[in-house]
């Protein structure tokens, strides 16, 4: 049994949105639905400074589904639809979603979505990857940490493109994996660790 989990370096991320966006496309989403967002730290809006000049900094942090150990959308979702696979991976069986919002609302995260009418795109033909998730009217969507590629023996595709090389990802149980290493002797933190939920990303300071 595997334990996927992804180290991000909080030095190394300078909020290109590269991540987001090749999320986007591999996962052909929807224009309204985002399974990666990288938020601005302190600022009062995307790419705007926290502070008071000249005492001024510029900080992201990039979120999406936290894989938590202890995930409490799946505990509160009436049809199973919410699990966790036997790699620690939380995903969502949209033949079983009757979209009730509770894993939405019990989420401390905010990285959930309903697509409450029908999927619009950008574009008039399909992109990203052959077996990328399908996107049902009616049900609920989140970052599967690119279950289907990994399955591949592929990196999630927030990886893959980051040119800041500030993402890690293997098995947080194998010592020898990227994500292992990155985290030795490195200080870091849980996003909203006080909730209890045990998330498996973790942010490098």
């Amino acid at each position: 049994m595997t334990r996927y989990g992804m180290a991000i370096d909080m030095a190394r991320c300078f909020g290109c949105q590269t991540c987001a966006a090749a999320c986007k496309i591999a996962n052909n989403l929807p224009a309204n639905l985002a399974y990666n967002v990288v938020h601005t730290i302190g600022g009062t809006a995307i790419d705007t400074a926290a502070g008071t000049f000249p005492n001024c900094t510029l900080d992201f942090r990039p979120v999406q589904c936290q894989h938590c150990e202890n995930p409490v959308c799946v505990s509160v979702c009436p049809t199973g639809a919410t699990f966790q696979d036997e790699d620690g991976i939380v995903g969502v069986d949209n033949e079983l979603c009757i979209g009730c919002e509770s894993c939405i609302k019990a989420c401390p995260y905010h990285v959930r979505t309903l697509l409450a009418t029908e999927p619009e795109y950008y574009l008039d033909v399909v992109v990203g990857e052959f077996d990328a998730p399908t996107h049902k009217t009616g049900t609920v969507e989140k970052c599967t940490f690119c279950k289907n590629l990994i399955d591949r023996g592929e990196e999630p595709a927030c990886m893959q493109l980051c040119p800041g090389r500030a993402r890690y990802w293997g098995d947080l149980d194998d010592p020898e994996s990227e994500v292992s290493k990155a985290i030795v002797g490195r200080e870091y933190e849980f996003y909203l660790e006080s909730e209890g939920t045990k998330p498996k990303v973790y942010y490098l300071k």
